[in-house]
């Protein structure tokens, strides 16, 4: 049986100080300077067999790279509060921004190549020739290597310090709410849980305290955003010529902007799916109008619920609802509980949310969730491993493509708790606990397809308003018209979500990412009709597109698997899983 406790980060380093770390960043200086000397080679006569040994020398460059850069982050994440932390993360991304600025010219004389010289040398590029060729997708928004090295260093001490800083913010508030008549203090996860309470009046307290303790910041944390979102026009639009914000993530996700429209576009038009829903719901709920509240969105039928799945029994029972699919997924997500790569407790100063960050390839991906023992965080924790699967299934590729693409990087997770979902469904024998078990999985899809989409839209009315000189109030005011457009009617929104936008990590950490969640549900909509379709039959073709990891593109990979994501139908095709979901119900 497993316990809640922290990760060991020892795999990755052994100390974050003396001898062994020492002996890393020797080994980290070794390969840039290995990389430094081979600049005079870097000719558009090179030949092939030296260029194939300069590419070794990039792997091994990246590897150290991004083991020396994890260690930061992960320790940080399980206490912003600790100093040592902060400072050992601050200090190694100084030294990977200077030692990347030193073999930054590898990637400027590539992208420099004409098409037939790149053409003839990826020839030689092994593995990494999908990974070249997407490098020279961005050769008409590359700058000079001064220009380049000095934004490195900006971002490092400019922008990212900003969201550094925004994470230290938000991860030190707490929260207070009264319960059973006593007042409990709490972390963002620990409330979070009440958003599903039984009780109507617990629900619209947990929100209002939530924003409340948000609001206090909002002046502050509203400058952050405008200006992560300012910096990231002036670089992107304004020195590397994009033709939007939007674009800059489409790029980096090799999905050309026409299919991310489509997607934004359908998610928009399906709207009447999940409005319908809602209104079915008020009225089991018995609310007068017909309409929900915003704060009733994930209000459970039932009437009161105490129910709680004990740590060990959620990890047993998503082990083994893996394991049922695949021998192979299990033992993949099993590794991350036997190489103690999990940080499942709630603590103060804990990052709130939950994550799989992968950091090399063989390499056991590290989890992170808050387990409260609400029955939701079970899917929470099938979701992340589904991430830890993914990185493990791609694990002979190379460090510079085991990462799936952010479209793709949903993939797996959202199909593991749709596996853990069908099996509740198929163990329940009690109707009223199956209609449950359907009510969360479509307040799931909702938070998950809809939601983020409508995000996304947000960040692109708010990226074109900041440009044009808006302030804090007129972007709560574009979050709201936000949100009367994606409830049409069928939600009451009080004025308490008007600052919600400034509650949401990735539209400060990564902008646009969000529709990565849109793409990866509605997709693995699609491909878990084909399971239930094929059974067994399907599993070897599921694991042979995670183990892709970023290897191929998007496209290339989803159309090896008979899906154009080009084609509106097919994120149509989607939501009629989503539609009969509601129809079952």
């Amino acid at each position: 049986m497993y316990e809640q406790e922290k990760w060991d980060l020892t795999a990755i380093l052994e100390s974050p100080e003396g001898a062994q770390l020492d002996i890393a960043l020797d080994a980290l200086e070794s390969a840039a300077s290995a990389i430094e000397s081979v600049r005079p080679r870097l000719t558009a006569s090179i030949g092939g067999g030296d260029f194939s040994a300069i590419l070794k020398l990039i792997e091994k460059y990246a590897e150290i790279a991004m083991r020396l850069g994890s260690y930061g982050r992960l320790w940080f994440s399980q206490d912003t509060k600790n100093a040592r932390a902060l400072s050992f993360m601050g200090g190694m991304e100084q030294t990977l921004a200077e030692t990347s600025n030193r073999v930054l010219f590898f990637d400027l004389w590539w992208k420099s190549l004409d098409d037939a010289t790149a053409e003839k040398l990826l020839e030689h590029a092994g593995r990494l020739a999908y990974y070249l060729r997407r490098e020279r997708l961005f050769k008409d928004h590359t700058l000079t290597e001064p220009e380049e090295k000095i934004i490195n260093l900006k971002d490092l001490n400019g922008v990212n310090a900003l969201v550094t800083v925004y994470d230290m913010l938000t991860s030190d508030f707490t929260f207070h709410l009264e319960v059973d008549g006593r007042t409990k203090e709490m972390t963002r996860d620990e409330l979070s849980v009440y958003v599903r309470d039984p009780s109507s009046a617990v629900r619209e307290a947990c929100y209002r305290e939530l924003y409340k303790v948000y609001k206090g910041k909002a002046a502050l944390l509203s400058q952050i955003y405008m200006h992560r979102v300012r910096d990231w026009a002036a670089e992107n639009v304004g020195m590397r010529s994009f033709n939007s914000p939007l674009s800059v993530r489409n790029l980096v996700n090799n999905v050309p902007d026409t299919v991310v429209e489509t997607l934004l576009s359908v998610c928009a038009e399906k709207a009447d799916v999940f409005r319908g829903y809602f209104r079915y719901k008020a009225q089991r709920l018995g609310l007068g109008g017909g309409r929900l509240r915003r704060c009733d969105l994930y209000a459970p039928l039932k009437k009161e619920s105490d129910a709680r799945i004990p740590y060990g029994d959620a990890v047993a029972l998503v082990l083994d609802t893996f394991k049922n699919f695949s021998p192979e997924v299990h033992a993949a997500a099993k590794r991350v509980f036997d190489d103690r790569a999990i940080d499942s407790r709630v603590s103060p100063g804990k990052q709130g949310g939950a994550f799989c960050y992968s950091v090399l390839p063989g390499l056991t991906p590290y989890v992170l969730v808050n387990y409260t023992g609400e029955p939701r965080q079970a899917a929470t924790l099938a979701h992340e491993l589904g991430h830890a699967v993914h990185a493990l299934t791609a694990s002979e590729r190379s460090p510079l493509t085991f990462h799936a693409a952010l479209p793709l990087a949903e993939t797996a997770s959202v199909f593991s708790e749709m596996l853990l979902t069908d099996r509740l469904l198929e163990d329940e024998k009690s109707p009223e606990l199956r209609r449950d078990l359907l009510i969360g999985a479509i307040d799931d899809a909702y938070a998950t397809v809809l939601r983020q989409a409508f995000f996304v839209l947000y960040e692109v009315d708010a990226h074109r308003a900041i440009s044009q000189g808006a302030d804090a109030d007129a972007l709560n005011r574009l979050y709201f018209e936000n949100l009367q457009r994606q409830f049409g009617g069928s939600v009451e929104v009080s004025d308490d979500f008007l600052h919600e936008w400034i509650t949401i990590p990735h539209i400060f950490h990564t902008p646009f990412y969000c529709y990565s969640y849109s793409f990866g549900q509605l997709l693995s909509l699609a491909l878990y009709s084909r399971y239930k379709e094929q059974g067994k039959a399907f599993v070897p073709v599921m694991l042979k597109i995670l183990s892709y990891g970023n290897s191929k593109s998007p496209d290339g990979i989803l159309r090896e698997a008979g899906i154009d994501m080009s084609d509106a139908d097919f994120w149509r095709s989607g939501f009629k899983v989503i539609e009969d979901m509601i129809a079952r119900l």
